[in-house]
């Protein structure tokens, strides 16, 4: 059975990843940065020339052997709009809507089985929130559900994911979410909700997120059965692999300094012998100072420092009431990082690692691992615009477990085509 799919509000594809690596069809995937509409039609191109066996052209490319050009050029013709760098709106819209239907009669596609995607989430993050003085009750990113909405209505997809942060739930009140859920009920869906924690699904890192499940009325579905990962693995297990570098030095392509960890294998992170971006942001001797004193801290007992804690020679911010745990350390010595946010693309310091032999913080390839991004998944542009990239991003790792979940839901209720 080959179940297509269309992604809406797409970033990177962390949510697409999952469900292509369970064999699903794209038919389109809408997103309106244009570095990230960039990185998913590298990704798509890697997914055309893994069916044809043709990856190494693709190698090629990430070892500076082939152009961008050249790698471009085996798109094939049919999916040469699978990627719609447009923003949703209302002008917009019925555009998209010519695009994805062009595709799918390219791709000889009848109708859409599955729509996946969740609306930009910083309207609804608590942190967002907080700096808001009006709540983000009057932003208009609360709204953009309805576009989503308005794609279940053209395409009547037999079932829909719908992500978000834990925040939805409460933003306004609770008014946004439950206006939401009525608008999706009187589109014809049932509807069930889960906070999922990405952390039991194969994930090292804490990660809550909403995830919104809705399948047409009376087809006998059901929110699927997402596979919990029991493992005694640490944080340390995605990052020892891999070379040791300083602020401001990049990697584009490097070995491997050590054998791949159980974690590593187990999930299909690593990949090749070699490994890609791996770019570290530049910090200065101040930053590289309170990052000691931050990981001695956490070395010693296991103590994460509040701003209060640093030294007052090296403080640069007054507000010493709020946001006190600006410094943080992602400890390798644990089974999980904490959340990782977009706000990694301002600066590293709550996302520190661990060796203070290297004094910086994560690199992008090490972000994208705790991310659970596998090494030859390549991100276009600038590093500030990967990192957002990596921040916003479902983990790939509970998307599979998501459609892997779904596929084996329509396998039994409806069976295959």
């Amino acid at each position: 059975m080959k179940l297509n799919f269309i992604d809406l509000f797409a970033g990177a594809g962390g949510l697409s990843e999952g469900f292509m690596k369970q064999g699903f069809k794209p038919l389109a995937h809408v997103e309106m940065d244009k570095y990230a509409a960039q990185t998913l039609l590298t990704r798509t191109i890697y997914w055309e020339l893994q069916k044809s066996n043709q990856e190494r052209v693709y190698l090629d490319f990430l070892e500076g052997k082939k152009t961008r050009e050249e790698l471009y050029s085996f798109l094939p013709q049919e999916l040469s709009n699978v990627v719609i760098n447009r923003e949703i709106s209302e002008q917009t819209i019925d555009n998209i809507f010519e695009v994805i239907d062009n595709n799918m009669r390219l791709l000889n596609e009848k109708k859409v089985d599955i729509i996946i995607g969740g609306p930009p989430c910083q309207a609804y993050s608590l942190v967002g929130r907080a700096r808001d003085p009006f709540g983000k009750e009057n932003d208009p990113r609360n709204y953009l559900y309805k576009q989503y909405i308005k794609f279940l209505e053209r395409y009547e997809p037999d079932l829909f994911v719908f992500e978000n942060v834990p925040g939805i739930k409460s933003a306004g009140n609770g008014a946004f979410f439950q206006a939401m859920k009525a608008d999706m009920r009187n589109s014809g869906y049932t509807l069930e909700t889960k906070v999922v924690d990405a952390s039991i699904h194969g994930v090292l890192q804490q990660r809550k997120r909403v995830i919104l499940i809705g399948w047409k009325k009376d087809s006998n579905m059901s929110f699927p059965d997402i596979e919990t990962v029991v493992g005694n693995y640490l944080v340390s297990d995605l990052l020892n692999d891999l070379p040791k570098v300083q602020p401001g030095e990049s990697l584009n392509r490097c070995e491997y300094v050590a054998e791949a960890s159980d974690y590593l294998k187990d999930t299909g992170i690593r990949k090749g012998n070699f490994v890609t971006q791996h770019i570290t942001r530049p910090h200065n001797s101040r930053d590289r100072e309170i990052y000691r004193l931050v990981i001695e801290a956490w070395e010693k007992d296991g103590t994460r420092l509040k701003y209060t804690d640093i030294p007052e020679s090296l403080r640069t911010h007054n507000n010493l009431k709020s946001f006190l745990d600006r410094f943080k350390v992602v400890g390798g010595n644990v089974p999980y990082c904490h959340t990782m946010v977009a706000h990694i693309s301002k600066d590293g310091h709550y996302y520190i690692h661990p060796d203070k032999k290297q004094l910086r913080s994560l690199s992008v390839r090490e972000a994208a691992r705790i991310q659970s991004f596998p090494d030859d998944f390549y991100f276009e542009g600038p590093r500030t615009a990967i990192f957002t990239q990596i921040g916003n991003a479902v983990p790939p790792l509970l998307s599979e477990k998501i459609a892997a979940g779904i596929k084996a839901m329509f396998q039994s209720k409806i069976g295959t085509r």
